[in-house]
């Protein structure tokens, strides 16, 4: 997926104002760059467009420890956006996001993160799930 190509794909997403598709995936990246490891931030902008890749690279390896509240707030501000736009504009770039990374990248991501981030993102690959009887 090229740089048009995402942010029209969030763009494209219910409840996203298109104006706002481009702002609202560039503060969504640099705030989850903030929360995640070094590394996986590397892996992470390996799977995005050019475009994007600066916006999740950092050099520390230590991930700032915030919950869904704080990383809301941090996605509002740098978007200029409010509180219902920076949630539903979040989730559409996570959306994007797992749609343009493969499964285990996307995974991994997720697995970081505290599991009320879970009403963004659904739960991460390495989560048990459920067994089904009878299937």
């Amino acid at each position: 997926m090229n740089y048009s190509e995402f942010i029209q794909a969030v763009a494209a997403r219910p409840k996203v104002p298109p104006e706002k598709a481009e702002p609202i995936t560039r503060a969504t990246l640099e705030t989850i760059a903030k929360r995640v490891t070094g590394g996986q931030t590397r892996d992470l902008a390996s799977q995005l467009p050019e475009e994007l890749r600066g916006l999740v690279s950092r050099q520390t390896e230590d991930p700032e420890r915030f919950g869904l509240t704080e990383f809301l707030q941090r996605v509002q501000s740098r978007a200029g956006v409010d509180h219902k736009v920076a949630t539903d504009g979040a989730r559409a770039v996570l959306d994007t996001l797992r749609e343009a990374a493969s499964a285990k990248e996307y995974g991994d991501f997720v697995d970081q993160l505290p599991q009320e981030f879970w009403q963004l993102t659904g739960p991460g690959s390495g989560q048990l799930q459920p067994r089904r009887i009878g299937t």
